[in-house]
């Protein structure tokens, strides 16, 4: 099982808490991680400048689909940046944490 780090960016602490939460009492990730970054971009053809959270969640590559359709129901950005990176060097009992922690919450 390959073990990922699926990131996006929020507009506020409160939203990338909140998705944090979701994702994690849901099973959809092990840990998730927020800070605070300055970020620039191009967006409708010009320069933008803002304060953003990004937010880190450790989880599989099998649960990434779920994780994407978290996020996307939960996101105030007309585009979210959602992107999975695989983690090709990781510690093995750690890598087995996110796996049996990356489960679907028991009903």
């Amino acid at each position: 099982m390959t073990c990922l780090a699926v990131i996006t960016t929020t507009a506020s602490r409160e939203e990338a808490q909140a998705l944090a939460q979701a994702l994690v009492e849901q099973g959809l990730a092990a840990c998730v991680q927020l800070e605070e970054i300055e970020s620039f971009y191009i967006w409708k053809g010009s320069v933008q400048r803002d304060l953003e959270y990004r937010v880190v969640a450790k989880t599989t590559e099998e649960r990434y689909p779920e994780v994407e359709r978290a996020i996307k129901e939960m996101h105030s950005y007309e585009l979210p940046a959602i992107y999975g990176v695989p983690l090709s060097y990781i510690y093995a009992p750690y890598a087995q944490w996110v796996e049996s922690s990356s489960q679907p919450a028991p009903k």
